[in-house]
């Protein structure tokens, strides 16, 4: 093989000095928290988001479905991609964002490991994978939506570090919003979250509300006899 195709190898961690396919090995790396974020995008018919929110669909539950499909995409994501590797997965979430009026459905994976080598393939299998699925159940009413954007939002953890992709939102690490801060994609929430920050004011709220003990009657005393 000439020299300067030799050189147009280096730094391509799955390809060996000849530019052969290898899985890199990881056996002297340490184990670290790493975390990996997510998104994809589908478009559809206004009317069509209607059904998904509603839960309409002939199919049924869309979004029950396709939280699942990206659960176990996540998880075999070393089977569909050749050269990933096995991995520990500690953490799967998957959250929707439902835009009726612009006719849009957004998905956002977040997938935790405590591993020597980051997850963001199984992040991008698990939105890719949760997409798919939504456009499975809901074919039948609309043939023609449009599966675009999936993209590696962010990632944290690991000798690169953290990176976020220019204008997202930090949700990892350094820059993470507050625990219990919405960390979904932004439009109408599919499911509204029962904790954090605004749950324990609503809470609070709720004990302002609650009507006063009654005193107890003072009791009488008893005569002597």
């Amino acid at each position: 093989m000439p020299r300067n195709a030799r050189d147009s190898f280096r730094g391509l961690t799955h390809l060996s000095a000849t530019g052969e396919a290898r899985m890199v090995d990881v056996s002297a790396k340490p184990e670290t928290v790493r975390e990996a974020v997510a998104r994809a995008r589908l478009r559809m018919a206004p009317s069509t988001v209607r059904l998904v929110r509603r839960g309409d669909a002939p199919k049924g539950d869309v979004l029950g479905v396709a939280r699942t499909a990206g659960i176990l995409a996540a998880k075999r994501t070393h089977e569909l991609v050749p050269l990933c590797h096995p991995l520990r997965i500690t953490g799967i979430d998957l959250g929707f964002a439902l835009d009726e009026r612009r006719g849009r459905v957004e998905i956002e994976a977040r997938v935790r490991t405590v591993d020597k080598t980051g997850v963001e393939m199984e992040a991008l299998t698990a939105a890719s994978v949760a997409a798919l699925a939504v456009y499975d159940m809901v074919k039948g009413v609309e043939r023609g939506v449009r599966i675009e954007r999936v993209e590696l939002v962010e990632k944290a953890g690991g000798r690169s570090g953290h990176w976020v992709r220019p204008g997202a939102r930090p949700t990892v690490g350094a820059g993470a919003p507050a625990p219990g801060a919405d960390a979904q994609p932004a439009g109408d929430r599919a499911r509204p979250a029962a904790g954090g920050a605004g749950a324990s004011r609503r809470r609070r709220a709720a004990r302002g509300r609650r009507p006063a003990a009654r005193p107890r009657p003072a009791r009488a005393r008893r005569r002597g006899r």
